[in-house]
């Protein structure tokens, strides 16, 4: 059995249509069918049922190619750790994050400033963070990640944007229950910061009255900044992001914050460029902490 063997039955497991397969590997359709002819004589086993023209991957294939990602993992992470003795940072890191998304960009920037050979593969998907594969991983997800090491970058308090011409506003602080009739600007349901206010308001007795709802973070911020309604904001993550006609009042009841987690595979080698944006997270959120 060859290396070469196990990544062709990889890429025709995926896509269980051999022509298709043939041109992404580039090698012509005939020498792909033999290659996997071959594997499955030397198995003992046919890995595809095989119907007309049409191949599917079949129980024991599907094992198979478990064993096989398995294994393939393994080589690609040995090739990392050699590469690594060269104690040079680069190469590429799969960084996915749900939450933070106004600093992200200026936090890689600093980063590749020091690590100019240093590229990314950014993942930001609210709905199925577990799901993604990745090196590191910023999120606020309430359970955590499954099979993962993590830790604790910010816990920050959230608090009450309101426009200075709201009569709210001139008050020292706010009771959640007080804003059960104000149109709030908010991310649609879905978003982990959505989730949270939505839970507090119900922990304060009430349905939050949306008067704007967004998918897109940055759109929220701009209908804060435009003084068009009350809105939850994270305290340091969002911070400067309104001017002096917009008062930001901490919530005395319920108190209000949500924990930042940094998470990464617990059996997945992580190479050197991947450790020492580790450990720039781990110092730059220490930093926003101090408000540095």
């Amino acid at each position: 059995m060859e290396l070469q063997q196990l990544i062709y039955f990889q890429q025709v497991a995926h896509s269980e249509n051999i022509t298709r397969s043939a041109g992404d590997l580039r090698v012509s359709q005939p020498a792909l069918s033999k290659v996997i002819r071959n594997l499955e004589k030397e198995l003992g086993a046919d890995l595809f049922d095989r119907k007309g023209k049409r191949i599917e991957l079949n129980t024991r294939g599907k094992k198979f190619l478990k064993r096989v990602e398995a294994a393939l993992n393994e080589l690609n992470e040995a090739r990392n750790e050699l590469h690594d003795e060269e104690c040079e940072v680069k190469g590429t890191i799969r960084f996915c994050f749900d939450v933070a998304s106004s600093i992200i960009p200026n936090l890689i920037r600093e980063f590749r400033n020091l690590y100019p050979d240093v590229t990314f593969q950014l993942s930001q998907h609210e709905q199925n963070t577990a799901a993604i594969n990745f090196d590191l991983c910023v999120t606020s997800l309430p359970m955590g990640l499954h099979g993962t090491e993590k830790i604790e970058l910010l816990n920050e308090e959230i608090v009450m944007a309101v426009p200075k011409d709201n009569p709210l506003s001139s008050l020292p602080s706010i009771r959640l229950e007080q804003i059960a009739n104000e149109g709030l600007i908010s991310l649609r349901r879905g978003h982990r910061l959505r989730e949270k206010t939505d839970a507090f308001c119900k922990v304060a007795g009430f349905i939050p009255r949306i008067t704007f709802e967004s998918d897109d973070p940055a759109t929220v911020r701009g209908l804060i900044r435009a003084g068009q309604g009350i809105a939850f904001i994270p305290s340091i993550t969002w911070k400067g992001i309104t001017d002096e006609s917009i008062r930001l009042l901490p919530i005395e009841r319920p108190f209000c914050s949500r924990s930042i987690e940094l998470h990464w595979k617990k059996d997945h080698y992580l190479g050197l460029a991947a450790r020492t944006f580790r450990e720039f997270l781990i110092e730059y959120f220490a930093k926003l902490k101090l408000g540095i």
